[in-house]
């Protein structure tokens, strides 16, 4: 590949450069995209401008779209985990989850097989290995931290309709966050299942 300093251009100083720099720039790119509007509703070029980066570029790193878009939900979940065993700040593990859970929802809804296409899921492995302490059961940690995760995935996506539809609009969002804590506590420290 011929570089723009090679051609004699210049490059500009925040345009990516060399394999590393290309592909984290696609992904952070990419993952933005996804979350404001899908997979479906992105297009290469899309990606490819945003990321400042030649379109060619990212069909040579990552193939297909769909392997691009299973590498982007690599990256999410790899991202927040190491957000996690960093012990980061409560808003970027927060903005971390929210983009996550707003790119699985809906790279789901436009159709991608998330659970076949995602390879790690190191974000449930650390959620699973906590639960996993106050729980009785292995399937009693797994359903916890799924009715989790649920729980959380539906407050990210439908937040306006449930807030509006039941009179929350105007509860702040301190109390908002403090409830869902307390019932993702109550979910965690459940009673053991039956089936236990």
């Amino acid at each position: 590949m011929t570089t723009a300093g090679a051609r004699g251009g210049v490059t500009p100083a925040n345009t990516p450069l060399g394999r590393a720099e290309v592909v984290a720039a696609v992904l952070e790119s990419a993952a933005d995209l996804f979350a404001e509007r899908g997979p479906a509703a992105t297009s290469v070029r899309d990606i490819a401008a945003r990321s400042r980066v030649n379109h060619g570029l990212i069909h040579r790193h990552f193939g297909t779209k769909d392997r691009l878009v299973a590498a982007v939900l690599d990256h999410l979940g790899e991202h927040l985990a190491g957000l996690l065993a960093a012990e980061a700040d409560g808003a970027s593990i927060g903005a971390a989850v929210d983009r996550q859970l707003r790119v699985i929802a809906r790279t789901s809804l436009d159709g991608y097989a998330v659970g076949e296409l995602q390879k790690r899921f190191p974000t449930m492995e650390v959620l699973l290995d906590s639960v996993r302490a106050r729980q009785p059961g292995d399937l009693d940690a797994r359903l916890a931290a799924a009715h989790t995760v649920a729980l959380q995935l539906g407050w990210v996506l439908f937040d306006d309709f449930l807030r509006a539809s039941t009179g929350l609009e105007n509860l702040d969002d301190r109390v908002f966050a403090r409830s869902v804590g307390e019932v993702v506590g109550r979910i965690l420290d459940a009673e053991p299942s039956a089936s236990s």
